[in-house]
C-alpha cells in the first residue's frame, strides 16, 4: 500500500511537526426530523421558539420545515464540537413541544408527499430564494428523497500546517495552489477508500415503508411495514437515497480545482430538457430556480466536497477559484441511532485518522475506468457490505473486502501510532482497534446491530427508531444546559429574528431582479 504515508509521517515526526496534526479544525453539521408520538413527520412549522432559519447561526433547517438542522462552530478539538453539538440538542429538546429527534437517517412515517412541509425562510429575496430552490428540487426529485438526514463531518489542517508539508513536497508557487491541489488529492483518495466508512459506520439497513410509498422495490420485509436488506450497510448511501439521473451524465472530475470547477459551472449553465419542459416560473409562481442541470451549486451532491466560506453574495465555486480549498465537508456519515448524538467520540476520532491517512498517501489521478469501479464498490458495500465473501474491484481485480479492508486499517494504524506518541496515549490506536474488530466480526457493526435489536424484540423500524429516540432524550436532559450556555443560545436566538426581519426591511429589488442579478453575477 502507501509507503508515500509512512515517509510523510515518519518525516513529520523527525522534523518535529507532528504535533500540527493535533491541531486539526473540526466542525460538525446534523441532521434531524422532527416528529409526532405516532412517529410521524412534524407538520408543524419550525418552532419559533428556536429563531429564524435564515439567520440562526446554529439551528436551521434542510429541505423540509421539518427537518432541523445542527451546525457546530468551528473547533480544535471534535470534542468540543461533539459537546457543543449536545448543547445544541438540549436547548431544542426545551422547545419541541411534545415532538421527537428522529436519531436516524431513514425517516419516519411519512404522510402523502404533497403534505410534507418545503422550509420557509421569510419574504426576503435570499429567504424566496432559498426556499424556490427547495420548491425545485421538489420538482426534479420529488420531496420524499428530501427527508434523507445525515452527518457532515467538516476537516481541515491547522494554517500552520501547509507551509511545512509544501516544503516537505519541494512545491513552489502559491500557497493556496498548493493546499487545494493536496485536499483534491485527499478527496481522491477518499474515494477511493471510502467504502471502508460504510462498513465500519453505516447505520441505515432498513427503512419504513412509506419510504417507497408501498413498493418493495429489491428489498425485502423484515416486518409489516418494514423493509430491509440483511447485509446492507447504508440504504441512505444507496440508489434509493438521494440521486440524481440528471447529474449522472456530469462526470464531476475531482482531479483538479479548476476541472472541478469548469464542471460545476457547466452544470449550472447547461439546460435540461426534462426541466425546460417544467417550467421556471408558470402562471406567475416559481417552480425552480432555472431549468438547468444544477440550479445552484449545493444541488450537486457528493460524499465530499472541497469548501471554503463565501463572503456575503459570493458563490461557492467562486470563493474556491479566487482563495482556494479551505476545508472538506464529508458527506457519508449515517446518522448511528444507538448514540445520542448520531456520532461519538470514537467515530470522530477514526474520521481524522482517515482523513490525514488520505492526505498523506499517494498522490494519483483518478481515471474514468477508476471511477467505474469506485462506483461499483461503493454499491456493493452500501447494498451488500456484510455478505460473507464479499469482493470488491482493487487495481481491476476482485479482492476480499475483508482482507483489502485489514491492509488500509494497517495503513490508518500508522497515523494512529503517531499521534499516540503525540498525545502520550492510546486513544487512536484503541479505536483503529475496534474497527479492525469490526472486519473480523461483522455482527459488531451498527447496520448488523440495528436489524439484531430489531428481531430480538420483534420491533418495525419506527418502533426501534422511537425507542432510541426516547432513550437520547433522556440521556442529554439528564445532564440539563448551564445557565450561561442557556442565556448565549437565548441571546442568539433573539438575534438571529431581528437579523431576519432587518434582511427584509433592506431588500430594495423585487426577487425576479435579485435572481437575475444573481445569476449574472
Amino acid at each position: 500500500m502507501s509507503t508515500a504515508l509512512e515517509q510523510k509521517l515518519n518525516w513529520l515526526e523527525q522534523q518535529g511537526h507532528a504535533q500540527l496534526l493535533t491541531k486539526i479544525q473540526h466542525g460538525i453539521e446534523k441532521e434531524g426530523l422532527r416528529v409526532d408520538r405516532q412517529r410521524k413527520l412534524s407538520t408543524r412549522p419550525h418552532p419559533e421558539a428556536l429563531g429564524s432559519a435564515l439567520t440562526h447561526d446554529f439551528i436551521t433547517t434542510d429541505y423540509s420545515e421539518a427537518l432541523l438542522e445542527f451546525i457546530t462552530p468551528v473547533f480544535e478539538s471534535s470534542n468540543e464540537a461533539l459537546d457543543f453539538l449536545s448543547d445544541l440538542h438540549r436547548y431544542t429538546y426545551k422547545h419541541l413541544d411534545g415532538e421527537q429527534i428522529w436519531p436516524a437517517s431513514m425517516p419516519c412515517v411519512l404522510p402523502d408527499e404533497k403534505e410534507i412541509p418545503i422550509a420557509r425562510y421569510g419574504d426576503s429575496n435570499i429567504g424566496k430564494m432559498k426556499y424556490i430552490y427547495r420548491v425545485g428540487l421538489e420538482h426534479r426529485y420529488g420531496k420524499i428523497m428530501q427527508t434523507i438526514a445525515g452527518i457532515h463531518y467538516n476537516f481541515s489542517l491547522p494554517e500552520a500546517f501547509w507551509p511545512v508539508f509544501q516544503d516537505y513536497c519541494k512545491s513552489s508557487g502559491q500557497l493556496k495552489d498548493f493546499r487545494s491541489a493536496a485536499y483534491f488529492s485527499l478527496i481522491r483518495n477518499f474515494r477511493r477508500y471510502s467504502w471502508l466508512l460504510m462498513y465500519l459506520f453505516g447505520a441505515s439497513p432498513a427503512l419504513c415503508g412509506s419510504f417507497l410509498k408501498g413498493e418493495s422495490r429489491h428489498l425485502q420485509t423484515l416486518k409489516e411495514g418494514t423493509l430491509y436488506l440483511p447485509y446492507a450497510t447504508s440504504l441512505r448511501m444507496s440508489d434509493l437515497g438521494y440521486s440524481n439521473k440528471a447529474q449522472a451524465s456530469l462526470n464531476i472530475c475531482f482531479n483538479h480545482l479548476q476541472t472541478y470547477a469548469n464542471s460545476l459551472n457547466r452544470a449550472i449553465q447547461t439546460p435540461y430538457p426534462p426541466y425546460e419542459e417544467m417550467g421556471v416560473k408558470v402562471d406567475d409562481e416559481y417552480r425552480q430556480l432555472s431549468s438547468n442541470i444544477l440550479q445552484i451549486e449545493n444541488e450537486y451532491y457528493s460524499d465530499i466536497r472541497p469548501k471554503r466560506v463565501t463572503q456575503s453574495g459570493e458563490k461557492p465555486v467562486h470563493a474556491l477559484m479566487s482563495r482556494g480549498v479551505e476545508y472538506i465537508e464529508v458527506r457519508n456519515t449515517d446518522i448511528n441511532p444507538f448514540l445520542p448524538l448520531g456520532i461519538d467520540q470514537e467515530q470522530a476520532d477514526f474520521m481524522d485518522l482517515f482523513l490525514i491517512s488520505c492526505l498523506l498517501m499517494e498522490e494519483r489521478e483518478i481515471s474514468t475506468e477508476e471511477c467505474d469501479h469506485i462506483c461499483e464498490n461503493h454499491e456493493r458495500v452500501v447494498n451488500r457490505g456484510r455478505e460473507p465473501g464479499l469482493t470488491l474491484i482493487c487495481d481491476e481485480q476482485e479482492r476480499s473486502l475483508t482482507e483489502w479492508g485489514s491492509e488500509l486499517l494497517d495503513q490508518v494504524q500508522l497515523t494512529a501510532t503517531l499521534l499516540d506518541r503525540v498525545s502520550g496515549s492510546q486513544r487512536y490506536s484503541n479505536t483503529v482497534e475496534k474497527q479492525r474488530n469490526k472486519l473480523k466480526d461483522s455482527s459488531l457493526t451498527p447496520s448488523a446491530q440495528v436489524l439484531q435489536l430489531m428481531t430480538d424484540n420483534n420491533w418495525g423500524y419506527g418502533e426501534f427508531v422511537m425507542h432510541q429516540a426516547d432513550l437520547h432524550k433522556e440521556t442529554l436532559m439528564s445532564q440539563p444546559l448551564t445557565d450561561e450556555v442557556e442565556k448565549q443560545l437565548s441571546k442568539i436566538t433573539q438575534d438571529s429574528i431581528a437579523q431576519q426581519l432587518q434582511i427584509e426591511a433592506t431588500d430594495n429589488v423585487n426577487f425576479d431582479t435579485f435572481l437575475a442579478e444573481y445569476f449574472a453575477s
